[in-house]
């Protein structure tokens, strides 16, 4: 049987959030934030997060899909996808993920809301793996650095766990 531990309470966790929100109503002041979440890491973290926010905020989800090893594409090719309906030409663009690993998908969608006219571009997340990384990728803002596999706050394996007001190592 696996150990599970704590990572992170949740009274740490809210602390860390209401922090965080903070410091993105300083940066984003006079402003309004275009706060994206990824689906179905981050909507736990991106609720909690937007209603510690105090400047005005426009709510979005989605919901990116990660196909590998396609027929007729190279072995360890990637595609991701996710819905064109995003309209964020001169918005200043959050990007909430409740965990940023490899990196490589959140890169990506910086990328994309970058190149589809954004004002500007910033990412916040509920947990950094920096150890998981594989691209050149800082958060702007980060709640806590893991180095374990994470569940709850939102985060799954991939549907248990995600209604635990913690995050335990799994």
């Amino acid at each position: 049987m696996t150990t599970r531990r704590t990572l992170a309470t949740a009274e740490e966790i809210q602390r860390r959030v209401k922090e965080i929100g903070k410091k993105i109503s300083q940066d984003y002041s006079g402003r309004t934030i275009y706060a994206l979440g990824v689906l179905e890491n981050a909507f736990i973290f991106m609720a909690d997060l937007v209603r510690s926010i105090e400047v005005p905020v426009i709510c979005q989800f989605i919901h990116p899909r990660m196909f590998e090893e396609q027929p007729g594409r190279p072995n360890g090719s990637r595609e991701i996808f996710f819905g064109p309906d995003l309209k964020v030409e001169g918005q200043h663009v959050l990007l909430i993920e409740g965990l940023v690993n490899s990196g490589q998908t959140t890169d990506f969608l910086l990328r994309n809301i970058t190149s589809r006219g954004a004002a500007s571009v910033k990412l916040a997340t509920l947990l950094d793996k920096q150890t998981g990384r594989t691209v050149h990728l800082q958060p702007d803002y980060f709640g806590f650095l893991v180095n374990d596999y994470a569940v709850g706050y939102g985060l799954g394996t991939p549907d248990l766990d995600r209604n635990l007001p913690y995050i335990m190592a799994k």
